[in-house]
């Protein structure tokens, strides 16, 4: 049975479509929408349209931008002899937020899963090798501590050791706050074997 009008089940689905965002999110979203001022509304549509329209990826480090250039692979000041390589643009900006990385990045925009059907072709790792061919003296590979992720990271290693530049690995292990009794033996593992000396 319908309870809402063709327009509000319509904008309920679409919004129910986004990843997170079940049918009850859906449907506060989308009374929220209709309560909002005209203007506001025509203003949101209109940044959905031209970040749709503008966003591409950049040419050196391939993370989201609106430029040819992300703002981080334009600063001089940061060291792009190192490369650090993530899985996604957001992975990008949980490092950015803790101020201490100075080097650069290379988005992948995904992981090997033979699973799912994504191999070394279907994410970033032409551009990724393309760069290697420039001045670089460290990768810095930090995947995620999946299946998918330490897959990619084996496969990213084995293509640049020969290269002859140097390939390091993300230190993975017990995260603050966290109980021993609770944590996997893998991540137990990881943590005794990246300890370092106080």
């Amino acid at each position: 049975m319908e309870y809402y009008s063709n327009q509000i089940s319509r904008l309920i689905e679409e919004l129910s479509r986004l990843p997170g965002i079940g049918a009850k999110s859906a449907q506060r979203l989308a009374f929220h929408i209709i309560h909002m001022p005209k203007e506001q509304v025509e203003e949101f549509a209109r940044t959905m349209v031209d970040a749709r329209n503008n966003v591409r990826y950049c040419k050196e480090c391939c993370t989201l931008t609106d430029d040819e250039l992300c703002p981080i692979c334009r600063n001089e000041n940061r060291d792009h002899r190192t490369i650090m390589v993530v899985e996604t643009p957001r992975d990008l900006a949980a490092y950015e937020k803790t101020g201490k990385y100075e080097g650069v990045y290379h988005v992948l925009h995904g992981a090997i899963s033979p699973m799912l059907g994504i191999g070394p072709g279907d994410i970033r790792l032409k551009e990724l090798m393309m760069r290697l061919e420039g001045d670089v003296d460290e990768v810095i590979i930090a995947t995620n501590s999946t299946l998918e992720g330490e897959t990619t990271a084996m496969y990213i290693s084995k293509l640049i050791k020969p290269v002859g530049i140097k390939v390091s690995r993300i230190a993975s292990g017990v995260p603050v706050g966290g109980d021993l009794e609770y944590i996997d033996e893998v991540t137990l593992l990881r943590a005794l074997e990246g300890r370092t000396e106080l």
